[in-house]
């Protein structure tokens, strides 16, 4: 295991992707097993230690930012081994997102979460829930975690799988370390929002299976260094596009028909079967991902591809999975639905080949590179939502959106995973009045979508930078519920301290 102390050794530890300041630890530790995990929370839990769990660092919410204590650094736990027949791959906590997904495609298989930064860690991505554009069809990253070895605070180990350790009927979750301690868990009350996406706070459900308790909690409850997770088959074939509108009335009714259309198609994981629910071979529309563009996204991502075409209200980015005997269907299906809704089909693009596919996704990642060159330009940050709303109050929730940002006068992209309900608005300040004014903007979006019903953080979590959003939206008895679920899994709070809610819930 290394330990550095040196300040310029670890300052690169000391952020994340949001850029929050004032970052500092006492020093970094870089374990090269469970064991030495095991070794590092045992001394820290004694002394009392805060330890700062820290991934790839790609997280946009502070929670890989430490303020005191140590930073564990989990780089070196990157092992993989794929199960080809079983369709199972074991990874380190410490693989890059990328790697797995080359070694799965080597295999022939299919690792379906993708967050937009395949530079994450697995680690990371299961303590965040991450997800990505196709979670609109296969879901997040939770989806695929059959098992979990998980270090606590205490430095022992807890090996769980799913199935093992279930919440019976008083909502108490009983489960017991790899040395046979028993822990006992109560699961929280709160009623969760009927989003398709949702990382705020920690997951309950009734019979809560205690792999879920960890997933998404942000690394405050233990630290994941192995997990086994499903994998797919590869999928034979695509047909994507880029579908330009000029009326965005007519860009949302057609999302609403393939929206309602694919989800008629639910994906079943399990090993041995990646056939659809209803047993069908060939279905009509059944889309992987359904990405949006507003108007002036289209202008921003204009500035890197000038044949994009202008006057456009919006575009959406889909894609659907094919096979050698239903592509000429299928390619039918999407056309008669896109000339029902009368998008620029002839100024709009579409592939089945990998090379095009390709360049369609730069397109979409030119977005937030553009958006991160108007930030270092304007010397802002920019201020961006995360919040997805229950789909029957999407529409008031886009008007919205459009209603508040176009009358603040600040430059503003809003774009996302509209199949989700869940866009991201981008407001781009370019002085210190904007962006007090964005600010305030920000939190009436907030305060707009938890009066929906909705989430304040459906992807990026709440880390250290939103649990003030994460308040307004449980209020105090959950918040202690939540409390109580760590002061079990982390007596004496050293674990992600800061990050979820704030430490006085934990001393209360």
């Amino acid at each position: 295991m290394r330990t550095k102390t040196q300040p310029d050794d670890i300052q690169n530890y000391l952020t994340d992707a949001s850029n929050m300041p004032g970052g500092h630890a006492e020093k970094l530790l870089v374990p090269d097993s469970a064991d030495d995990v095991a070794s590092v929370l045992r001394e820290a839990n004694a002394s009392g230690t805060p330890v700062t769990l820290c991934g790839a660092r790609t997280g946009t919410v502070g929670g890989a930012v430490p303020f005191g204590g140590v930073v564990l650094s989990l780089e070196k736990l990157v092992g993989i081994e794929i199960d080809r027949e079983q369709r199972i791959a074991t990874v380190g906590a410490g693989v890059i997102l990328g790697d797995l997904q080359k070694a799965v495609d080597r295999e022939g298989l299919f690792y379906p979460p993708d967050p937009t930064e395949w530079s994450c860690q697995i680690g990371g991505n299961i303590a965040t829930n991450a997800s990505g554009s196709r979670s609109f069809k296969y879901g997040a990253t939770r989806e695929y975690v059959r098992a979990l070895r998980v270090v606590l605070a205490t430095g022992d180990i807890l090996s769980i799988r799913r199935g093992e350790f279930i919440a019976d009927r008083d909502g108490v979750l009983a489960v017991r370390t790899d040395k046979g301690a028993a822990i006992e868990i109560k699961v929280p009350t709160y009623e969760r929002p009927d989003v398709r996406k949702n990382v705020s706070g920690y997951y309950n459900a009734n019979g809560l299976d205690a792999v879920d308790l960890f997933i998404g909690s942000e690394g405050t409850l233990g630290v994941i260094v192995e997990a086994e997770l499903s994998l797919l088959e590869k999928p034979k074939g695509f047909f994507s596009g880029i579908v330009f509108f000029p009326d965005e009335a007519n860009l949302l009714a057609f999302v609403d028909e393939v929206r309602t259309a694919s989800r008629k198609h639910p994906v079943v994981i399990a090993p041995g079967s990646d056939k659809r629910a209803d047993g069908g071979v060939c279905v009509p529309i059944d889309a992987t991902l359904l990405e949006y563009f507003d108007a002036n996204s289209l202008k921003l991502i204009s500035e890197k591809f000038p044949e994009t075409p202008s006057g456009m209200a919006g575009a959406i980015f889909f894609e659907q999975e094919t096979t050698a005997e239903n592509e000429d269907a299928l390619l039918g299906l999407w056309n008669e639905l896109l000339q029902k809704h009368n998008a620029a089909d002839s100024a709009s693009w579409f592939t089945t080949n990998e090379q095009d596919l390709e360049k369609m996704r730069e397109f979409r990642h030119a977005l937030p590179v553009t958006v991160n060159e108007r930030v270092v330009r304007n010397k802002q940050k920019k201020i961006g939502t995360d919040m997805a709303v229950p789909d029957d109050k999407f529409a008031s929730f886009l008007r919205f959106y459009k209603e508040i940002l176009e009358s603040s006068g600040i430059e503003f992209v809003v774009f996302g995973h509209i199949g989700d309900s869940h866009l991201h608005a981008n407001l781009l300040p370019k002085n210190e009045e904007e962006a007090t004014r964005s600010r305030h903007i920000y939190g009436r979006c907030i305060a707009q979508a938890i009066m929906l019903g909705g989430c304040v953080s459906a992807e990026h979590g709440i880390g250290k930078l939103k649990r003030n959003y994460l308040a307004a939206m449980m209020g105090e008895r959950y918040l202690n519920e939540m409390a109580e679920v760590k002061r079990a899994l982390d007596p004496k709070g050293i674990l992600g301290r800061g990050n979820v809610f704030s430490e006085a819930y934990l001393t209360a």
